[in-house]
């Protein structure tokens, strides 16, 4: 970046956004390898079904975590990297490592665990790259930015999601292995997964500059976004009790009653954030507001309206995308194919068919980043949303009805819609609001929204399936539809969004 500047932040080339956008490809690569095989190694390592959910809040609770942590600390920071880039640089290291140990995982819960840091890895990795759209680019240009992002998302989610299937059907891997071995297949998928996001990040690293914090205060003067945090004062007590109470409450029933083990996280978050909500009382009487912990809790209470606004959109868009992430493998595996046993060819080709699906959705979501802002011109930013997660709905209602595997490629068109569209929009909606200052830290808890419908769906999903499905999974891909509609529902209540 140049230092001599004046107050106006500058348009920034295609070039100059493509290559600060570039490390996205190599975080979806990860992040795709994850979600269309993590579920294939629990169950090649012997979790039933229904035990799948548990094992996967692993990821959102680490999300929930770790990125409001990063957000605050890369608002904080600043070296010889920079801001936000010297996360990157560490988060990519310690994927890479992730994702090489993870198909050698020798027990289901090891596999758990490494679940748990290749997605906290992950997260240092991916938080700062949508806080750098805000610090880098003009408001003008963050669309531009955070629709480049979707198409880089896209791209290495396609390819990502496809290797399995490409080792063994152009490079003779085998897809097969014995009881409670991972197939090399995935191993090798793995492998390269965690070369292609390590080269990628560190190319954003080498090729992206970023504004000193003394620069970017001089651009907020121009378009400042004051929070009022100062003038709200939160009753945390009232709320601490409420949640201690209630997470008490719902322990209890589940103790007592010997209900499912999944609620114990239900009432385990409910406990927590009554907690913290009395930690945070306890540091505003002691006067103890200005470090980390208490501002953070307190952008909670106090983020802006657009935010607050577009809670339940992104809460029941996630709720959907969870589901199938968790149970597309188990629903096409059992329902199209006609075996639950890892061991046979059914379910494996199944396995690999279903990284050719997520492939295509993301493929699709590439095309749609293109064409959402037609739809955007069209329609507005709402109307545009709301259009594409009714699309994403069809298509996953469509998988009760579609016999023939191979057909399952038309309804991953509406997904794609809904998936980039999910990527991109409500962020458009949002990143204006936000005051440069707290652009990570409020970007962390925009995350919030992302990780409580997961961590939701993996107390109720189970459960849900068990005692009203008869637990087969296909039925998770139709609750994920309704819920791709009520977010629809809600999307269109969101005010004051041009």
């Amino acid at each position: 970046m140049n230092n001599n500047y004046d107050s106006n932040k500058p348009n920034l080339s295609f070039w100059q956004i493509w290559n600060m956008c570039f490390g996205f490809l190599g975080i979806q690569f990860g992040f795709a390898l994850q979600n269309g095989n993590v579920s294939r190694i629990f169950q090649t390592l012997g979790a039933q079904v229904d035990d799948i959910p548990i094992l996967w809040v692993a990821a959102p609770l680490t999300g929930l975590i770790v990125q409001p942590i990063i957000g605050y600390w890369s608002d904080k920071t600043w070296c010889r990297l920079g801001r936000r880039r010297p996360f990157f640089f560490m988060g990519a290291i310690l994927t890479t490592i992730a994702l090489f140990l993870m198909p050698h995982s020798p027990t289901l819960w090891i596999a758990a665990g490494m679940l748990w840091i290749m997605d906290a890895s992950i997260n240092v990795t991916m938080e700062p790259f949508r806080a750098l759209v805000g610090d880098n680019l003009p408001e003008k240009q963050r669309a531009t930015g955070y629709g480049l992002q979707s198409f880089f998302i896209g791209i290495g989610a396609v390819l990502a999601s496809a290797l399995p299937w490409m080792m063994t059907n152009w490079f003779d891997v085998s897809n097969t292995a014995a009881i409670g071995e991972i197939p090399d297949s995935v191993k090798y998928s793995f492998y390269w997964g965690g070369v292609v996001l390590l080269a990628t990040v560190l190319w954003t690293v080498a090729k992206t500059k970023e504004y000193t914090p003394e620069q970017l205060a001089e651009f907020e003067k121009q378009t400042a976004k004051p929070t009022n945090t100062a003038l709200v004062d939160i009753n945390f007590n009232k709320g601490a009790i409420i949640f201690v109470v209630l997470g008490l409450a719902t322990l209890a029933l589940v103790m007592g009653l010997s209900l499912e083990k999944e609620l114990y996280l239900l009432a385990g978050g409910l406990l927590a954030f009554g907690i913290v909500q009395w930690i945070a009382a306890a540091l505003k009487r002691a006067n103890k507001t200005q470090g980390g912990f208490y501002q953070v809790v307190q952008d909670v209470f106090t983020m802006p309206t657009a935010m607050k606004q577009l809670a339940w959109v992104q809460f029941f868009s996630w709720f959907t995308l969870f589901a199938m992430w968790i149970y597309t493998t188990s629903a096409v595996t059992s329902f199209h194919y006609g075996s639950s046993d890892t061991t046979s060819k059914a379910f494996n080709d199944g396995a690999d068919w279903v990284g050719i699906l997520f492939a295509a959705y993301n493929g699709f979501a590439a095309i749609a980043a293109m064409c959402i802002p037609f739809l955007v011109k069209k329609m507005g930013l709402k109307g545009a949303h709301c259009f594409n997660l009714l699309l994403g709905a069809l298509g996953l209602a469509s998988f009760m009805f579609i016999t023939d595997p191979k057909m399952l490629l038309i309804p991953m068109i509406g997904v794609g819609f809904a998936w980039a569209s999910i990527l991109s929009l409500p962020y458009a909606m949002l990143s204006n609001s936000l005051p440069s200052n707290k652009m990570g830290v409020y970007m962390g808890i925009f995350n919030f929204f992302i990780v409580i419908p997961q961590l939701l769906a993996a107390s109720i999903l189970g459960l849900i399936l068990r005692h009203v499905f008869s637990n087969q999974p296909i039925y998770a891909l139709l609750i994920g539809a309704a819920s791709f509609v009520l977010a629809a529902i809600a999307v269109m209540r969101v005010k004051n969004s041009n």
